[in-house]
């Protein structure tokens, strides 16, 4: 019963700190870049697999990593970031697949939040609290910077600053996001609450609130079906995520009538 408590409380606070920042994700139409970045997780998925060590640890140094490697082409390059992302994020599964052991794969690709510890769990807390409070205090200027970035650098904003800073936020949910959902089904974390809640939205208020909040029921609601059926944990989660969606676009067909 702890164990199950332990997964729910380190469930809930991935959920909610992907659900907020997918949020300004999807407003600078970069939602799915979350699931190549999962991707790139796995040869330190794979690595923590193989010598016992926490995978979200495993996950973050590669990350970054490609982050940096992504932050610094887009700069040299002018490449549009998504391009980038896809071919460090191709590379770095390859480089998994070179080693990763068949019989630990499905804990890579789909991940395992029903092992987690308690000090996992309140690293994971401190970590999702601090993203959450860097996100809305640079959401206005992230905004600003996707829709006229020119204006952004005449309002004294340093574009590259808060760009990177960004996606260092992003490497970080990624990385715990992966204990949830694996290295597959990040993008999905980050993008159907999103999506569901722009659906049942009327102002910005119920659109920043209620991403975070799906995200959060899509965790209790996975968890406990896989307490049910013993299916998957990081799936059940993301299907429930997507009946939510799916009961949201009703909802949208609603308000426009």
């Amino acid at each position: 019963m702890s164990q199950l408590l332990l997964s729910i409380i380190c469930g809930i606070f991935i959920g909610a700190a992907a659900g907020y920042l997918g949020t300004l994700m999807l407003e600078k139409r970069m939602a799915l870049v979350a699931g190549p970045l999962g991707h790139l997780a796995l040869p330190g998925v794979a690595l923590a697999l193989i010598y016992g060590f926490d995978m979200s640890l495993g996950a973050f140094p590669f990350i970054i990593l490609g982050i940096i490697l992504i932050w610094f082409l887009e700069l040299k390059t002018k490449l549009p970031m998504e391009a980038l992302t896809a071919i460090i994020f191709a590379a770095g599964v390859a480089i998994a697949f070179l080693f990763l052991p068949i019989e630990q794969a499905e804990a890579a690709l789909v991940g395992n939040i029903m092992e987690v510890s308690f000090w996992e769990v309140i690293f994971t807390l401190i970590l999702c609290l601090l993203i959450v409070i860097i996100i809305k205090k640079i959401f206005p200027k992230m905004i600003l910077i996707n829709i006229y970035e020119d204006l952004a650098k005449a309002e004294g904003i340093n574009v590259k600053k808060y760009n990177f800073l960004y996606l260092f936020c992003i490497a970080i949910i990624v990385s715990l996001a992966v204990r949830l959902v694996g290295g597959l089904l990040t993008a999905a974390l980050f993008a159907i609450p999103v999506c569901a809640s722009r659906n049942f939205s009327h102002n910005m208020k119920q659109y920043s609130f209620l991403a975070p909040f799906f995200g959060v029921i899509a965790v209790i609601v996975g968890i406990f079906i896989f307490k049910i059926t013993a299916f998957p944990v990081g799936p059940l989660v993301i299907l429930t995520s997507t009946i939510i969606f799916i009961i949201s676009i009703f909802f949208q067909k609603q308000k426009k009538l």
